[in-house]
């Protein structure tokens, strides 16, 4: 036998010991002498992505930090207003860009000035995303994606920052505004922006892939009920209503899920409160943008460094009674705060308004349950129900449709008990049998339940007129139902 069938042989035993079958077929053996054909195709390399590198981070780089060594002392100063210190600090940064001796237009020197001002006092890229009035959101996932919301949609922004360091470096700004810390021992926190806007901040070792940055802007000027309507989240017969609520001193739970714009209802809702009223708002972080003169505004106090210091929701709500209020606003209940709500309201505090996270009327009941057992005392369910069932008089749901938009869907009154359920009458519901349009726009609306409510009474009593058969369903609606 010739060496090279020697070698196949061997070769063919050894496969077929290796996979416990005949091998296959692999070809003939190949000799030393015989060349190896190589693909074309194997040994062109691949295109090389271009990434875009803008020409001017060195410079702004440079430039920020001799800004920060110039100005470092100054940025805490509390007897320079914030606009000496922006002023002060173009000097500086003028003389620095022309130090550099960087050849620039007019327009580029101006754009570099206004970016390395906006990243050392203000902002950084999220300026521009800020005075964008169209933007009602905005989403930092890490330093190099961001996330915006339009008109109910999300997008990616082009928006980016330079460097982890660069958004840490605003979120503690931001931060230290309100008189808030974030650092590893104390990694999340609440706070808000000058205009008012919430912000929520998360950094590692809590968020894996880099600080994490929320804001919920608001509007410059607050909304206004005719807003609303215009916007299509209430009707004119609902507005109506709900001001006459507000006037009668009935107490209301804005109920909704996050995003819904339950703060803005709340905000609307607050602005039909008479003038000559004692009003006391508690919050986490100041939101409500009330415009009456006898306002005051409680905001509650996470514990310092030590673990001490904390004031909740719920020691200013107890706080608050001794206050001599008219209304008691509490921007929201997540907590034991429920229960000194819900007793404020039966002990003489009419008129009280607060939000709760459900995603309807029936399930706001059984969140305001679950919120009072987290009070620690150990009350029986039925006692629970009927705190609330007197207690709370309205409830409005507010949902956000699949379109982005937000509407009010139930008005709903609550009558009282029957047995050991909490009776609920819906007053005006959301129509969605009229489907969506080509564009995906939900084409509904509110309409009367065709039931006239029990508050409608009170109305009477106290001579709050409302239009003729604001209550009444039209037979359209009268036959779904």
């Amino acid at each position: 036998m010739k060496l090279n069938e020697r070698v196949d042989a061997v070769r063919e035993t050894g496969l077929q010991h290796r996979f416990g079958r005949k091998a296959p077929d692999l070809g003939p053996a190949r000799t030393p002498e015989a060349p190896v054909e190589v693909p074309v195709a194997t040994i062109i390399p691949e295109p090389i992505a271009v990434v875009k590198v803008d020409p001017l981070v060195e410079l702004k780089e440079r430039a920020a930090q001799e800004l920060f060594v110039r100005i470092g002392s100054r940025l805490n100063d509390a007897s320079l207003s914030e606009e000496q210190l922006h002023t002060y600090a173009r000097a500086e940064l003028s003389s620095i860009v022309a130090a550099e001796q960087v050849p620039l237009s007019s327009d580029e020197r101006t754009r570099l000035i206004a970016e390395i001002g906006a990243d050392v006092l203000g902002y950084g890229p999220l300026e521009v995303l800020l005075n964008d009035e169209t933007v009602t959101e905005i989403m930092v996932n890490g330093p190099e994606q961001i996330f915006v919301e339009r008109h109910g949609q999300l997008t990616l922004s082009d928006s980016s920052f330079a460097s982890e360091a660069q958004l840490r470096r605003v979120i503690e700004r931001i931060v230290a505004k309100v008189g808030r810390r974030i650092d590893e021992s104390s990694p999340l926190v609440d706070a808000r922006l000058a205009d008012g806007s919430r912000v929520n901040a998360i950094i590692p070792p809590l968020a894996v892939d880099g600080s994490l940055l929320t804001i919920r802007k608001f509007a410059r000027e607050p909304l206004t009920v005719y807003d609303l309507i215009r916007f299509g989240t209430l009707s004119v017969g609902m507005a109506e209503v709900l001001e006459g609520c507000v006037a009668a001193k009935l107490n209301i739970i804005v109920s909704g899920g996050t995003g819904t714009g339950k703060t803005t209802l709340l905000n609307v809702l607050s602005a039909f409160i008479p003038a000559n009223e004692r009003i006391i708002t508690i919050e986490d972080a100041v939101e409500l943008q009330l415009q009456q003169d006898h306002v005051i505004r409680l905001e509650s106090r996470p514990a310092n460094i030590e673990g001490k210091g904390e004031i909740t929701i719920r020691d200013l709500v107890r706080n608050s009674l001794r206050m001599r209020p008219d209304r008691i606003v509490i921007g929201e209940c997540r907590g034991g705060e429920s229960l000194d709500m819900l007793q404020a309201m039966n002990t003489g505090h009419e008129g009280s308004i607060s939000t709760v996270h459900s995603n309807s009327p029936r399930d706001a009941v059984a969140r305001l349950e679950t919120l009072v057992l987290m009070a620690g005392m150990d009350l029986p369910l039925r006692a629970i129900r009927e705190q609330i069932s007197s207690a709370i008089d309205v409830i409005v749901q507010i949902s956000r449709l699949k379109d982005g938009t937000r509407r009010i869907t139930h008005v709903t009154e609550v009558q009282g008990m029957e047995g050991d359920i909490v009776t609920l009458q819906d007053v005006f519901v959301f129509d969605f049998t009229a489907g969506v349009d080509e564009d995906g726009h939900v084409l509904g609306h509110a309409v009367p339940a065709g039931v006239r409510p029990r508050f409608a009474d009170k109305f009477r009593e106290m001579g709050i007129a409302l239009s003729p058969g604001v209550f009444q369903a039209d037979l359209t609606t009268r036959g779904r139902r």
